[in-house]
C-alpha cells in the first residue's frame, strides 16, 4: 500500500510541475492542468485548446514527457498488484524521488521563481527557434489588443455583399490577411472580393476595431460554439 500512495504522490506532482511549466508559456493555468491531464492520462481531447499545445515548440516537449511517463505509469500500476506481495517495494529509493519532485514543486510555487521562470521561457527561448515554429501568439500578438481570429460569415451577416474595403477602410489596425471560401484561399483579390454566406475571414489586428467591423459576427461564433459544447456536454 506504501507503494502505490507515494506512486500516487509522484503522479501528482509531475501534473501539478508540468502545469506550472505550461503556464509559463503563456498558458492559462485551468487550460494548462485540464491538457497536462488529457496527456498524462492519453485521453487525447482534440479540442482548440489542445492546439495551443501543438503550436508551441515548449509545450510539445512537455506533452511528449507526459505521453511516456503517462504509458510508464500504466505499466507501473498493473504490476503493483504483484508487486505488493513482494517483501521488498523498493519504497526507499521510490520515497527520495517523491521528495525530490515535491522540492521542485514548492520552488516552482515561489512567486519569484514563476515571475523568472516566465521570462525565461517567453524571452529566451524565441532566440532557439525559427518563427515558424512558435505559436501565433508569441509572433504576433505585440500589444495587449492584438488578436488573430477568424470570423464566419454567417447566412444573416449584414457583411454579404460587401468588399472588406467597404467593411475595414477606415479601420488602420484591422488586416485581412485572407478569406476561406471553402477549400479556396482568397489572398490576392481579397480586399475587392464580395462576401458570400459561408465565408470565412481570417484576421489580424487590434480587437477592439475587430469588433467594430464584425461584432454581429462575433456574437453569431460564440453562440455557435456554446451550442456546440452543450450538444457534446453530457446530459
Amino acid at each position: 500500500m506504501g507503494f502505490i500512495i507515494v506512486y500516487i504522490l509522484i503522479v501528482f506532482l509531475v501534473v501539478e510541475i508540468s502545469a506550472i511549466l505550461m503556464r509559463s508559456t503563456g498558458l492559462e493555468h485551468p487550460i494548462a492542468r485540464f491538457q497536462v491531464i488529457s496527456l498524462l492520462t492519453g485521453t487525447g481531447f482534440t479540442t482548440k485548446e489542445s492546439e495551443l499545445i501543438l503550436g508551441h515548440p515548449v509545450r510539445r516537449r512537455i506533452g511528449i514527457f507526459l505521453i511516456l511517463f503517462g504509458a510508464f505509469s500504466l505499466a507501473v500500476m498493473i504490476s503493483c498488484v504483484s508487486a505488493i506481495l513482494a517483501p521488498d517495494f523498493h519504497l526507499f529509493p521510490l520515497s527520495i524521488a517523491s521528495a525530490a519532485l515535491f522540492v521542485i514543486y514548492v520552488a516552482l510555487r515561489i512567486p519569484a521563481v514563476g515571475k523568472l521562470l516566465e521570462k525565461r521561457m517567453r524571452g529566451d527561448f524565441r532566440q532557439s527557434f525559427s518563427i515558424h515554429e512558435l505559436a501565433i501568439q508569441e509572433v504576433l500578438y505585440l500589444e495587449k489588443e492584438d488578436a488573430f481570429i477568424d470570423i464566419p460569415i454567417g447566412e444573416s451577416s449584414k457583411a454579404i455583399g460587401h468588399t472588406v474595403k467597404e467593411l475595414c477602410d477606415r479601420l488602420p489596425d484591422v488586416n485581412i490577411l485572407l478569406i476561406k471560401r471553402g477549400t479556396i484561399a482568397i489572398r490576392d483579390r481579397r480586399m475587392e472580393t464580395p462576401l458570400e454566406a459561408g465565408d470565412v475571414l481570417y484576421v489580424y489586428g487590434s480587437m477592439r476595431q475587430i469588433k467594430r467591423s464584425f461584432g454581429a459576427e462575433l456574437e453569431a461564433k460564440k453562440a455557435m460554439e456554446r451550442d456546440e459544447r452543450q450538444a457534446v456536454s453530457p446530459l
